[in-house]
């Protein structure tokens, strides 16, 4: 082996040991960058499908079209203390355990009439632990400040202009 040969071998290694752990567990990670909680891309499917069910698709974007539910991730991990995080993680938990107890699968496989159903006995307070309560309770106010704050509805929904909208105009004069 030459010289040449041997400092490409060992760039090459360098390189894929770099870049190894990038690609090893992504799947089974959230899809954005969080700090503090710990939270898989299956819980992240999880919170989608509330977000959805929440905030459904009609004529428009639904929650998750819009990335609420990312919006609800990043609020909990930034802006929340720890236990507070700590119960959500451990309500959204509960509430999929609630729906394999109740419906007999997961959640995301779940109809939407059953997951209406789930999500309308958690708002009644309808015999959950107080985890899932808190959770629910995060989840529904940050999921519909994320929809209304969503480029989709300010732009197209509510018309936000950031320029107000009266506009200069140097032409006409105000004379007091």
């Amino acid at each position: 082996m030459n010289r040449r040969e041997a400092i490409r071998n060992i760039i090459v290694f360098t390189g894929g040991v770099t870049f190894l752990p990038a690609y090893a567990g992504s799947e089974g990670r959230a899809s954005v960058a969080l700090n503090n909680i710990n939270i898989s891309a299956q819980q992240e499917k999880l919170l989608a499908i509330i977000a959805a069910t929440l905030i459904p698709k009609t004529d428009t974007p639904g929650a998750d079209e819009t990335g609420a539910h990312l919006f609800v991730l990043k609020m909990v991990d930034d802006c929340y203390e720890k236990a507070d995080q700590d119960k959500f993680v451990g309500g959204l938990d509960q509430l999929e355990q609630a729906a394999q107890k109740r419906f007999g699968k997961s959640m995301l496989k779940c109809s939407v009439a059953d997951r209406q159903k789930l999500l309308q006995e958690v708002e009644n307070k309808d015999g959950f632990a107080p985890e899932v309560y808190a959770f629910y309770q995060i989840m529904k106010q940050r999921t519909i400040q994320g929809y209304m704050t969503s480029r989709y509805v300010l732009d197209n929904i509510k018309h936000y202009t950031i320029i107000p909208a009266v506009k200069y105009d140097g032409y006409h004069r105000i004379e007091n």
